[in-house]
């Protein structure tokens, strides 16, 4: 099993990234997903979520608005869109289901967004 977050980068507030997670070594399309964040000093926060067929989505309060998550199934890729990014947004972001699976013992090694002028 395998997640490969990658698209972070250093961007000025109010600016947008799209970060990918590539996966690998389970039935992508089985699984619910989600991307986590993990700030400085604080804990792992769930940003966003997908169902695995249908598709439907749910937002943390804190990016609802400015965040689209969405996924290929076909690429077992799963991708986040962040517009409108505030410096409360720098943290490393994860990628992984959307519940307690088998799957939380396989973490990448995340994708920092850095939001700052």
């Amino acid at each position: 099993v395998q997640f490969v977050e990658s698209g972070g980068g250093l961007v000025q507030p109010g600016g947008s990234l799209r970060l990918s997670c590539a996966t690998s070594g389970f039935p992508f399309s089985n699984y619910d997903l989600a991307w986590y964040r993990r700030a400085p000093g604080k804990g792992r926060e769930l940003v966003a979520t997908i169902t695995s067929t249908r598709g439907r989505t749910e937002y943390a309060d804190s990016v609802k608005g400015r965040v689209t998550i969405s996924r290929d199934n076909l690429k077992n890729t799963v991708y986040l869109q962040m517009n409108n990014l505030k410096p409360e947004d720098t943290a490393v972001y994860y990628c992984n289901s959307r519940t307690v699976t088998t799957l939380w013992a396989y973490w990448g090694r995340g994708t920092q967004v850095t939001v700052s002028s």
